[in-house]
């Protein structure tokens, strides 16, 4: 059944923390009492996010076609308004988009993760903007990332079927953190001090979840995988899995490359790197 949605579909912290709604502030109390509460979390920019209070929240019902419209049009206002960032850490506002738990709950890592990509491929397939053509398609490719609305985006999935990887674990909703791909490459970009930051981010992560990094963890367009850190795995251990998402669109090249990459000269060299930040990306 589909829910009761607000014509604002994009809330801001402070919006989201006079709600009506009780699980809206379940989930926002969940996150502050993992990123406030918690002196240990690893991840400092998404601390300060919510010190700053500066989230962005889309709150979804169901994932029914209502539900579904309601998230896309709910991030089509997030890339609007990301469009516009003036390059400080203290307007970067990261958007987190919960599920009620009649949407999913319960679940696997795997079953929340199989869940996070069919949304991503529901919204995908109303998306109502071309798939920029500097984007790979395939996720199987280096410089394959989410889009939506023309801007690439890294959407981390959080859940509370994650017990080993703790940073990846935010309450008991499915949570997806989406922040701007290209905003990573400003604050933590290809770069001695982006690697610096990207390095001290991922030993905090490594501490905190007792376990060593992810396998899968890597650099945007140099051979790290987009969409394997959006659903870390549980386990220390290679994946040769595909990746669920399709691409919906035509007119691209059939192996999903960009047309650099088609080229003898290869892809561009030493492409950025990705920032680890958000709320708790690896």
């Amino acid at each position: 059944m589909g829910g009761n949605y607000r014509k604002t579909r994009m809330l801001s912290q402070e919006q989201a923390s006079t709600d009506g709604c009780d699980w809206h502030r379940t989930v926002l109390g969940n996150i502050k009492a993992r990123l406030v509460d918690d002196q240990e979390f690893p991840c400092i920019f998404g601390r300060s996010a919510i010190r700053k209070g500066i989230l962005k929240f889309i709150f979804v019902e169901s994932v029914d076609p209502a539900g579904i419209r309601h998230l896309a049009d709910g991030l089509v206002e997030y890339v609007e308004c990301s469009k516009g960032w003036d390059g400080n850490l203290n307007t970067a506002s990261p958007l987190v988009v919960a599920f009620s738990l009649d949407a999913i709950r319960d679940g696997s890592w795997a079953d929340y993760h199989a869940f996070g990509w069919s949304v991503l491929q529901k919204l995908h397939e109303i998306d109502p903007m071309p798939w920029p053509q500097d984007v790979a398609t395939d996720p199987h490719s280096p410089s394959w990332s989410m889009c939506f609305n023309g801007m690439q985006l890294f959407c981390n999935m959080s859940h509370p079927a994650h017990k080993v990887r703790r940073s990846r674990n935010l309450g008991a909703h499915f949570l997806f953190v989406i922040n701007p791909r290209e905003r990573f490459d400003v604050v933590a970009g290809n770069n001695p001090t982006g690697r610096k930051v990207r390095n001290n981010i991922r030993d905090r992560i490594a501490g905190y979840d007792g376990v060593p990094r992810s396998l899968q963890l890597g650099s945007y367009g140099s051979g790290g995988l987009e969409w394997w850190q959006y659903g870390i795995i549980e386990d220390n251990v290679e994946r040769t899995d595909k990746c669920p998402f399709a691409f919906a669109g035509a007119g691209r090249p059939e192996d999903g490359r960009r047309t650099d990459e088609r080229s003898p000269a290869g892809p561009a060299a030493n492409p950025p790197a990705p920032w680890d930040g958000g709320l708790a990306a690896d």
